[in-house]
């Protein structure tokens, strides 16, 4: 769902543990849209993920941003998981 933009496939994750996804989630496009922001990305299409390459100024800085917060999310949310366990949650 994430290569052609659908965000929605991150809902049950953020829904099963909100505390936790959601900020880390918050973090990584943070991050990646930071990245974009300074490498002067610009997007033509009303659209986002690797499906809309085509009409992307800075294609290559356009997947080191989708990285760059791919990458920020996940360690975020298991640094988070790892750190702060929710009640019931066994260490």
């Amino acid at each position: 769902m994430g290569m052609i933009g659908i965000t929605e496939g991150a809902i049950p994750f953020a829904a099963a543990d909100p505390i936790r996804v959601i900020p880390s989630i918050m973090l990584g496009s943070m991050v990646a849209s930071t990245v974009a922001m300074l490498a002067g990305v610009g997007n033509h299409a009303p659209h986002g993920g690797p499906i809309v390459l085509p009409v992307i100024d800075g294609r290559i800085m356009y997947l080191v941003a989708i990285l760059a917060g791919t990458v920020t999310t996940a360690l975020a949310v298991n640094l988070l998981k790892h750190l702060w366990k929710a009640p019931g949650e066994q260490s």
